[in-house]
């Protein structure tokens, strides 16, 4: 567990973090979803820093929980140290990374179980000895763990024309393929669903709006599909797996990237609605920062634009 000794205590890097997720939401209930812990055990957790650090941090008799004056005068210290942390954290994995032949990539969702693997596959058959670590993340996070430097390399979706949320003074991009944005639904219950749409009313599965097909659903085919019919919304996720296996049961029609639902199409168990329905083009993309300065990420990277560019030509 990374740690900081201060004043004596062992400053869990966790800890400065519940501290300040309290501090800036002024919320035990806001600060534990945060931090992805029950209210009940972040609660319990929060005690025990203060147990261990022997002081009491939180004016809990307020509402909204405000830090006691002693805690709120080191608030910046408290920053401070976490982000130190994080950025030594960071740099001994990149410094790991550069003395080996170890590369960290970030992948989109619903791309990790789709186009992203095959793009692994290229990058082993041509760099045998390259250990690529994989994380996947929505959007935000995937940019979010790239301008930290926990990952080298980001492969996300973008919208034709549109540009990636980091200027491109910061980064360079490389477009590697295209995907689709596809209503799919159970094949077996057509029927029902096309009595529904006659009826005026199409059930689909809903994103959050905070995420990037949340974005595209709510911008560029919702407008679309309600010049066509009702949609109503029967159930939301953020994984675009879950979305297209409350698909395949038949609670809605989802839109999701063709790659990921090519094989329930092929197989018959799910019916593409193409033809109805609006679909959207998407730009498959591989991110990384200016002046990656060790060979290996080079050499990825390198791999990655060649594959763009058999891509490209292919299409062509």
């Amino acid at each position: 567990m990374q740690m900081l000794h201060i004043r004596g205590a062992a400053m869990r890097l966790e800890w400065l973090e519940d501290i300040l997720a309290v501090a800036e939401t002024g919320s035990f209930q806001e600060a534990a979803e945060r931090r992805r812990l029950t209210q009940s055990a972040f609660s319990r957790r929060v005690q025990h820093i203060e147990e261990q650090i022997g002081v009491d941090l939180f004016d809990r008799s307020r509402k909204p929980v405000q830090l006691l004056p002693t805690t709120a005068e080191q608030r910046d210290q408290i920053a401070k140290l976490a982000n130190d942390l994080r950025q030594l954290v960071a740099d001994l994995r990149r410094g790991a990374r550069m003395a080996s032949n170890r590369i960290a990539i970030a992948s989109q969702h619903a791309l990790t179980t789709s186009l992203t693997p095959l793009i692994l596959k290229h990058i082993d058959a041509r760099l045998h000895d390259t250990y690529v670590r994989l994380r996947s993340a929505n959007l935000d996070e995937c940019f979010a763990l790239l301008l930290s430097r926990q990952v080298d390399i980001a492969i996300v979706y973008r919208l034709p024309g549109e540009d990636h949320p980091i200027s491109d003074r910061f980064v360079e991009t490389a477009t590697i393929g295209s995907d689709r944005l596809v209503p799919v639904f159970d094949a077996s219950a057509t029927d029902g669903l096309n009595a529904r749409f006659a009826a005026g009313e199409l059930p689909y599965i809903a994103f959050p709006s905070e995420v990037f097909l949340g974005q595209v659903l709510e911008r560029l085919i919702l407008p679309k599909v309600r010049n066509l019919s009702r949609p109503i919304p029967k159930a939301e996720t953020a994984l675009t797996l879950a979305a297209l296996e409350l698909a395949v049961v038949g609670v809605g029609v989802a839109w999701v990237p063709h790659s990921l639902a090519r094989a329930r199409i092929a197989d018959g168990t799910l019916a593409d609605l193409s033809a109805t329905l609006p679909t959207y083009q998407l730009e498959v993309t591989a991110v990384r920062l200016f002046g990656s300065p060790w060979p290996v990420a080079n050499s990825v990277w390198s791999e990655i634009v060649a594959l763009a560019g058999q891509e490209q030509g292919a299409a062509g």
